[in-house]
């Protein structure tokens, strides 16, 4: 049976105030046909984050308009100059982000990434790494993968990770590659082995998105 919008709503407020990341008082909620909206004044692009992050979690939810806006408290303002200058030394401080092929352009304190980095994790970690400096009023994360992962690449880097926890043949598991889209199909003995095979596919340069199919 599904949720009312009424249950949906009360859900997302709890879920609210259960976050210690959010205050929940700040926060307008409306549902209609399971779309959950959400409005007012945040101090962070953080809050903000967390508060969309919130409500996505609630089950029933068929999708989340943020219609909230970043009022940075007085002592948080900054200008985009100070604000570029905060992310490259973020990233930079970063040992895990090359820093060099990363361009930074700050408009009202949002912050936008360009360039090129060779493994997903990278991109993820620029973003989720400033969202928390003051003065940031939003992240785009337009961040691209240099290289394309390839079949043989792939299921090499499954054969390594299952060979080094003596589990099954890779030969179990179909791979197949579009672009940057990696499609997982076969037979793992165990979620743990499959779990295994989906953090190795992740850690193949170049990919963005992964199906898995695969049975247990």
């Amino acid at each position: 049976m599904s949720k009312s919008d009424n249950q949906i709503q009360k859900d997302v407020l709890a879920e609210l105030e259960a976050d210690p990341s959010v205050r929940a008082a700040d926060i307008g909620v409306e549902v209609k046909d399971g779309i959950v909206t959400l409005a007012g004044h945040v101090d962070s692009y953080a809050e903000k984050w967390h508060a969309e992050q919130a409500a996505q979690r609630v089950s029933g939810v068929k999708g989340v308009a943020v219609e909230m806006d970043v009022k940075l408290p007085g002592e948080n303002q900054r200008t985009d100059a100070d604000i570029a200058r905060a992310v490259k030394n973020t990233l930079e401080w970063n040992v895990f982000i090359p820093n060099d092929p990363i361009k930074v352009m700050v408009e009202d304190g949002w912050v936008t990434l360009t360039g090129e980095v060779p493994w997903d994790y990278q991109r993820r970690l620029a973003a989720s790494s400033i969202r928390y400096l003051a003065g940031v009023t939003g992240v785009s994360n337009q961040l691209v993968l240099k290289p394309k992962p390839t079949e043989t690449a792939v299921k090499a880097s499954i054969e390594s990770a299952l060979k080094r926890q003596a589990l099954q043949d890779a030969n179990a598991i179909k791979v197949e590659v579009h672009d940057h889209d990696v499609m997982l199909s076969g037979k793992a003995h165990s979620f743990a082995e499959k779990e295994l095979i989906h953090h190795a596919v992740w850690n193949s340069p170049g990919v963005w998105k992964v199906t898995d199919n695969i049975r247990i």
